[in-house]
């Protein structure tokens, strides 16, 4: 299935789920745990949990190949990974459901300015992943100015709104959208006609276009006028939950062992893939679409930079704070009382690189 591809247009590959985007999706995941050891068998082993934004998938392969591997056996600590609850990653987390979560860096922000204590702590995308695509056979949707007027699916993420309109405006167009709720498949909702154009993640939707259909074109937001990286996915915990010295070491081991997870699949895609598949039975992975997402992301870098075997596992401050910036102006961060912060979030606040090896 061959996706086109203009100027400001990426060839789609694969896109993942909910979080990046901001959709803040309760996926239907499974409920069952997966867990790396029986910390009953030894207290004195520290357990951390954490808790998925979405249905499993290549995202989160890294946890699954720690875990099968004995990585986390070797680090001293035991992980239990937690399907995705209806209240999502980000509240999970500050509520002390979860130790650590699935969630983005934007994410991070708009809690912590309705008064969450949300630090995010490891960032495994490098390079954005998130499209915004019309289907191929839409002739008349050409650049973003094309989008003018037109049906956005949406699940009525503000931030999502902002990056759409911004790239509406930089190709000449007016920002004026119209929105329509996404179903259970975004494909399914422009397909059907009820939207003409919605947001995708080239690491596993993009592939499921390329392998599946329907063809997309897709539009890649830096190309457009949003600055930094939209998509800085990783992890977050509770900031006071730091402040035990206990904690804060586990999760230095726990981070260890999953960056050599995902350092494991970037090495052995195909084998990390049927890794996935194989732990995480009540997805129902598909096993071609999930070595073809491998296959898109060591081949394309995104969770690398210098290193295509290691992942960096920190935050780029560079790409963060001008972003925020963006969402700041745009109004998309709100406190509790749903007026404006008095400033933009700042990304050496909400974040950290200091629990990475």
């Amino acid at each position: 299935m061959k996706i086109e591809v203009k100027k400001g247009l990426t060839k789609l590959a694969a896109v993942f789920g909910a979080a990046a985007l901001g959709l803040s999706i309760a996926a239907c995941g499974s409920t069952n745990t997966a867990d790396s050891g029986d910390s009953s068998k030894n207290s004195s082993t520290p357990t951390v949990s954490f808790m998925l934004d979405w249905t499993p998938n290549t995202n989160h392969i890294g946890l699954y190949v720690a875990q099968k591997l004995g990585y986390y056996k070797d680090a001293g600590v035991n992980v239990k990974i937690l399907p995705t609850a209806q209240a999502g990653a980000e509240t999970s987390v500050e509520n002390g459901v979860a130790n650590v979560g699935f969630t983005t860096l934007s994410n991070v922000a708009a809690f912590n300015s309705q008064g969450a204590d949300l630090k995010f702590v490891f960032d495994l995308t490098q390079k954005p992943v998130a499209r915004w695509c019309a289907l191929a056979s839409r002739t008349d949707i050409k650049t973003p100015k094309d989008l003018s007027g037109k049906t956005f699916v949406s699940f009525g993420s503000a931030e999502q709104t902002a990056v759409v309109q911004q790239m509406i405006k930089y190709a000449g167009g007016t920002g004026e959208i119209k929105t329509a709720t996404a179903g259970t498949n975004t494909f399914e909702t422009l397909t059907s006609g009820k939207g003409d154009f919605g947001g995708f993640y080239v690491t596993w939707e993009g592939v499921e276009s390329e392998l599946n259909g329907p063809a997309l074109n897709c539009f890649v937001a830096s190309d457009w006028g949003v600055p930094g990286n939209p998509d800085q996915l990783g992890f977050a915990v509770k900031s006071s939950w730091l402040k035990d010295s206990k904690n804060a070491d586990a999760l230095k081991k726990f981070i260890e062992a999953t960056k050599k997870g995902y350092d494991y699949a970037l090495a052995n895609p195909d084998k990390a893939a049927d890794l996935l598949v194989e732990q995480a039975k009540e997805a129902q992975l598909d096993s071609k679409l999930t070595r073809t997402s491998m296959e898109e992301i060591t081949k394309n870098g995104y969770w690398t930079t210098d290193d295509a075997k290691s992942l960096p596992g920190t935050v780029n401050f560079d790409d963060a704070q001008p972003y925020l910036d963006f969402q700041y102006k745009a109004g998309t961060y709100k406190d509790k009382d749903g007026k404006d912060p008095a400033e933009a979030p700042q990304a050496k606040e909400l974040a950290t690189n200091d629990y990475v090896a």
